[in-house]
């Protein structure tokens, strides 16, 4: 418990009342720190806020008061989701006042080890992958970060025997001081959340604190078939494990047509692998090294990876109806996750894609679109989709009006042995609340068929 001591008299803001803002209140104050909480929404009731008041914790909702400040506090604990041109946050700067989010203070009070899992597409399969090896390895994982558990909550009962298996993401890693993981893992990099971070290297510099307080004593397992990651990779002081899809290499863990290779050795045959997909199989080089870094053997690793098919809504398989295969890919929220599962197959596609309208191109999928007989377009895109459908040549690009439609439509067009894929390439917000319920809809609609 000695390095949680740090935190008794200290004055801590929280901004921030969601999942991430509680648990750390509620944390923060049980170790004896003088909290106050401040949301921008109004409080309308919320649970929340009288549950940390009832702990005597200072709550105040509504807006942000000009004064807050005046408190001199020593930490800002911020929702990630925050951005920094947040007032409250530029005069935080300005006072020279430390702004974290909660993984800070996850790393701050663990004592169990932390592998943490970050990249632009793949953090959720890397991480659950990982944490199933794991868990069959008698390891004793906890899984936590953006994958839904709240890290700090995982992070103050663990125990110095287990792990904690950790999704982070650029705006986790952007509120870190002293974050250090065991592992740290890097599965790629691609432009993204340029409105959050204002250009792709901060966006990129973001992404490297990840790594940025190993040492020689820690591993940082990284895609070492993308160039423009090397720079970050170099200022590295951990062990590094570098993973490539570009045939045999003889440091860190690679892939060719036929093999995974540890260290230039042969480790295991690709054909035991369910998972689809070339970039998943990214995910699973970098989750498979991460396991034998664990001292997981062999037997158990290859078990998990004939049998794992994936996480729910990326690449999920459905169902087989007459000769139809349908996936869910609902999670693929951006056109480089569609031109990932469209590769996946060589087969015909019927895609169901579409959302919520955010001005971008869907250009980057043409060089895929030859595979795809048909397209249900749903959503704000449906016009510009169909538009872009039909000059790839699609022979049927049709607009759904619904997900049952959109699916009855694709299993009408269907013939045997074709694939039916939810990838829409656009978030879910213009019809559904997140992209789990968008795909859980998709699932409903098939069984409905």
């Amino acid at each position: 418990m000695g390095k949680r001591n740090k935190f008794k008299g200290k004055k801590v803001l929280v901004l921030g009342l969601a999942k991430s803002g509680h648990a750390a209140a509620d944390l923060l104050h049980s170790l004896g720190a003088f909290v106050v909480v401040n949301d921008s929404s109004p409080e309308s009731g919320s649970e929340e806020a009288k549950a940390l008041r009832s702990k005597g914790i200072v709550v105040i909702c509504g807006g942000h008061p000009e004064d807050i400040l005046d408190h001199d506090f020593d930490i800002i604990v911020k929702n990630p989701g925050i951005p920094y041109h947040n007032s409250v946050i530029q005069q935080a700067e300005q006072k020279g006042i430390p702004i974290w989010t909660e993984i800070e203070l996850s790393y701050l009070v663990s004592e169990a080890p932390i592998i943490a899992i970050t990249g632009s597409n793949g953090k959720t399969t890397t991480t659950t992958l990982l944490y199933h090896i794991l868990n069959i390895g008698g390891k004793k994982p906890l899984i936590a970060g953006n994958i839904g558990t709240v890290a700090c909550t995982v992070a103050q009962n663990a125990a110095p025997d287990e792990v904690i298996v950790m999704e982070v993401s650029s705006f986790q890693l952007a509120g870190t001081e002293n974050f250090r993981p065991k592992i740290s893992v890097w599965t790629n990099l691609y432009d993204a959340h340029l409105d959050y971070h204002g250009t792709p290297e901060e966006y990129a510099l973001a992404k490297s604190k990840v790594t940025a307080n190993q040492t020689e004593e820690d591993f940082f397992i990284y895609n070492a078939d993308q160039p423009e990651m090397r720079p970050y990779v170099e200022r590295s002081a951990a062990r590094k494990i570098p993973f490539s899809l570009q045939g045999k290499h003889a440091e860190g863990i690679s892939a060719d047509d036929e093999l995974i290779y540890w260290q230039g050795e042969p480790f295991v045959k690709r054909s035991i692998i369910k998972l689809l997909g070339q970039h998943n199989l990214e995910n699973i080089l970098a989750a498979t090294a991460s396991a034998i870094l664990m001292d997981c053997d062999k037997e158990t690793i290859e078990n998990v990876l004939s049998s794992f098919t994936g996480v729910r809504h990326r690449m999920q398989f459905v169902k087989e109806l007459k000769g139809r295969t349908f996936y869910n890919d609902s999670k693929a929220t951006n056109t480089l996750a569609t031109k990932s599962a469209l590769s996946s197959f060589k087969s015909p596609v019927v895609l169901i894609a579409g959302g919520l309208d955010r001005g971008h191109s869907f250009e980057e999928l043409r060089p895929y679109m030859g595979r795809v007989k048909a397209v249900l377009a749903l959503g704000e895109t449906a016009d510009r989709l169909i538009d872009f459908a039909s000059s790839c040549g699609v022979q049927h690009a049709l607009k759904a009006d619904s997900m049952e439609n959109a699916v009855q439509e694709a299993f009408a067009i269907s013939l045997e042995g074709d694939q039916i894929l939810l990838s829409p390439a656009c978030a879910s917000w213009d019809q559904y609340p997140s992209f789990e319920e968008r795909g859980d809809a998709f699932i409903e609609a098939v069984m409905k068929l």
